[in-house]
């Protein structure tokens, strides 16, 4: 199934700018909506975002400060129209390509029944990559037609749920999986679609631990050793499974597009290969991976100038092996909710050594944020209660847990906080919550959607007593 939902977009304000310190300041005049003054705004703050005359950060316009008084920190929110526009700039782009296309939301991203709702309703399908995943988005009320199954180790229990609940698509990873799954649609006397992820060993210019398509990846089929070949080949033998597609993913928070052209020129061959072996292929997947901005240091290219490059690429490397255009599948998780995402913590006590550096504690850290344990991730920070302050000052936020690579942001300027202040972080959208764990038996923090001045909870902060819940005493 290939189709848009048409709907309006939200466009952010346009300014200009000044220096001051080391962030720039711009001043806007705003709508109603806002305020009848004119706000002060600084290039931390993404769309949808401003400081209020009270000196406070606002998000959708909502007042965070009110925010983390009435749900508690630490909270994640999240502004709805932002993500509903990153929507709609995909479908929008795709529509240009003049190509078939469906949409897909990546799921791992940030998954959550309200999240679910919200990308099907804007005309996403989701991909899942576990049975939780898939009984979210099926008890958000997304139909099992539209939910594409993914992951390098799915379950036999896994793959039986989803023949039985009979989801739209399965993304088969490796062999072993694919010999199984035929088995169990046969047994089910049923067909399922698939399509085949190919390893296509192209760099993705990235850090190498979100890079996912080079020869060396625990993910798909490789396309050097004639893996992949041989897989279309094996797959053209076997009962209950139709191949309609060949996926490809190469990685995460890309801003270079080679990578993407590259995989296409491996893929179209394969794809050839595939109609000559007799298989209905009608989709080639590029899965996602285009970057979003955090820092200052990052450069994201423009969504529209990327969709329609790779769609140029398509159209002329699949004419030249002489093939029908396929079409196109999109699956970014990032793109969509990184940027829509704003964590609010408390600040606790401070550490300051002369010459050397301030530390600032706050009440989460790596058990609701652990990307920059994981890969150096960085942010921008902003106090939301003294956001017309002057950030003056170089301050490292550390998080509460027992570990010293328990950091948020290293040196970022801020006023200098006091217990007390919130600090907010920016583009914590993506793979923060869903990475969140009890890692010294801290419970995961609050998710609210805020959209127009309304905030609603879509996720209930943990309890004490949800951390001990499943023990068993002896």
């Amino acid at each position: 199934m290939f189709f848009q939902k048409k709907g309006a977009f939200f466009h952010g304000q346009k300014s200009v700018g000044y220096e001051k310190l080391s962030i720039k300041h711009i001043f806007i005049q705003t709508g109603d909506e806002m305020s009848d003054n004119a706000l002060l705004l600084d290039e931390r703050l993404r769309e949808g975002q401003w400081v209020g005359d009270n000196g406070h950060l606002w998000i959708g316009q909502c007042d965070a400060v009110e925010l983390a008084n009435t749900y508690g920190t630490p909270l994640i929110v999240y502004d709805e129209t932002q993500i509903r526009t990153n929507i709609r700039r995909y479908l929008d782009a795709l529509k240009k390509t003049e190509l078939n296309y469906r949409l897909t939301y990546a799921s791992k991203a940030f998954c959550s029944k309200a999240m679910c709702h919200v990308a099907y309703s804007e005309g996403c399908f989701i991909d899942v990559v576990s049975a939780g995943e898939m009984m979210t988005a099926l008890a958000a009320g997304v139909p099992a037609s539209y939910l594409h199954f993914h992951g390098n180790n799915k379950s036999l229990d896994e793959l039986r749920l989803a023949l039985k609940q009979e989801v739209g698509l399965i993304i088969v990873d490796n062999k072993d999986e694919l010999l199984a799954l035929s088995r169990l649609a046969e047994e089910a006397n049923g067909q399922v679609d698939i399509q085949l992820r190919i390893a296509p060993g192209v760099e993705a210019h990235t850090h190498e631990y979100i890079s996912t398509g080079q020869q060396d990846s625990k993910f798909g089929f490789d396309w050097q050793s004639d893996q992949a070949i041989e897989a279309l080949r094996l797959a053209a033998t076997l009962p209950g499974i139709r191949v309609t597609g060949l996926h490809a993913h190469i990685g995460s928070q890309i801003f270079d597009a080679s990578g993407f052209h590259d995989a296409v020129e491996r893929m179209a061959e394969l794809y050839k290969e595939g109609l000559l072996l007799g298989h209905s292929l009608q989709v080639l997947n590029m899965g996602g991976g285009l970057g979003i901005r955090y820092t200052s240091e990052d450069t994201p290219q423009p969504l529209e100038k990327m969709i329609l490059g790779l769609a140029e690429a398509i159209k002329r490397i699949f004419t030249q092996f002489d093939i029908p255009f396929p079409a196109l599948e999109l699956e970014p998780g990032r793109s969509i909710v990184g940027n829509a995402g704003t964590t609010l913590y408390r600040a606790g006590w401070r550490k300051q050594v002369d010459g050397v550096r301030n530390y600032v504690a706050i009440d989460g850290g790596m058990t609701d944020n652990p990307r920059l344990a994981l890969y150096g991730a960085k942010y921008e920070a902003m106090l939301a209660n003294r956001a017309s302050e002057a950030a003056d000052t170089l301050w490292s936020i550390a998080g509460k847990c027992c570990e010293s690579g328990d950091m948020i942001a290293w040196d970022v300027p801020l006023p200098n906080p006091e217990p007390g202040d919130l600090i907010a972080i920016f583009a914590t959208g993506a793979y923060n919550y869903s990475m969140a764990s009890h890692y010294n038996r801290l419970p995961k923090p609050a998710v609210v959607f805020v959209r127009e001045g309304q905030a609603r909870l879509v996720a209930r902060r943990e309890t004490w007593e949800d951390l001990i819940r499943n023990d068993v005493s002896l």
